[in-house]
């Protein structure tokens, strides 16, 4: 299975690293933290040396609660950086984390190689279109509701058909606008309980049927700390446990703010499949 980026293909017979970058003040975990030039570089250099496949750039956090910021704050907050990013690591994949359509083309305008959309177009009509014209490739994720509600009693017949069904649909529209390479995420954390998530990660290999590579974003999410009744700041072992579990059941790729961890567990399932 491949995408095509920027005229080169990313092969995911290897699942891939994507490293986690917020400029945003209020993410859940690592929020405020890369606040300049010489914080962000060396950060960056850091997810590279350690492994990295791809940096996700997002300037809006999509906790639970949070409230959007306006057009102007988000351009302000990724554009700056995907370029000083882009300049310094040219050969690093950028992947711009957006729900809105002029965010996703000013970053793409601006060195930015994906389009990273929470809400799979649903907040912004136009996103399609702008990523089919762009042609780049798409990654669209499930949620229920907005980031503001979205935690507020999530409720499905059949979590896993549900999000499956809800996925396809999306796969189709978004063909039918032109999109060409597509990734699909199941959205742990977005609109789901615990149990959600959890009934998500042990069907994951339902959702190879779609035929699209697929994203796993757990890391130090609250379906690892609530369960281990610890913090964010602790759930690296969790989040390592969990990544495992996720490629074995056939994640693609592997969205996480380790890139060392991530990256060894890539390499170990990797081998221990070379020897099935």
């Amino acid at each position: 299975m491949t995408i095509n980026l920027d005229g080169n293909l990313m092969d995911f017979s290897v699942p891939k690293i994507m490293g986690i970058l917020n400029l945003t003040p209020d993410s859940f975990y690592d929020g405020g933290i890369f606040n300049t030039d010489k914080k962000i570089l060396s950060h960056v250099e850091k997810m590279i040396s350690e492994g990295v496949d791809i940096i996700d750039v997002g300037g809006c956090s999509s906790k639970p609660g949070a409230k959007n910021i306006s057009l102007k704050e988000e351009l302000k907050r990724v554009i700056p950086y995907i370029t000083l990013i882009k300049k310094n690591y040219p050969e690093i994949p950028i992947s711009i984390d957006t729900f809105r359509s002029i965010v996703a083309q000013k970053a793409v305008e601006n060195g930015a190689n994906i389009i990273n959309d929470i809400s799979s177009g649903d907040l912004d009509e136009k996103m399609y279109d702008v990523v089919s014209n762009l042609n780049v490739p798409y990654i669209m994720m499930h949620m229920q509701g907005k980031p503001a509600d979205m935690q507020v009693k999530p409720t499905y017949k059949n979590v896993v058909l549900d999000v499956a069904k809800t996925l396809s649909k999306k796969i189709a529209l978004a063909r039918s606008k032109g999109v060409i390479d597509i990734i699909i995420d199941p959205g742990f954390g977005f609109g789901k309980s615990i149990n959600h998530n959890y009934n998500l990660l042990n069907n994951l290999d339902f959702f190879k049927e779609l035929g699209c590579p697929i994203l796993v974003g757990i890391s130090r999410k609250s379906m690892i700390y609530k369960v281990l009744d610890t913090d964010p700041k602790n759930s690296l072992n969790g989040t390592t446990s969990l990544n495992t579990i996720s490629l074995l059941k056939g994640a693609n790729i592997l969205r996480v703010h380790d890139v060392k961890e991530a990256s060894e567990v890539v390499k170990l399932v990797d081998f221990l499949g070379s020897n099935s």
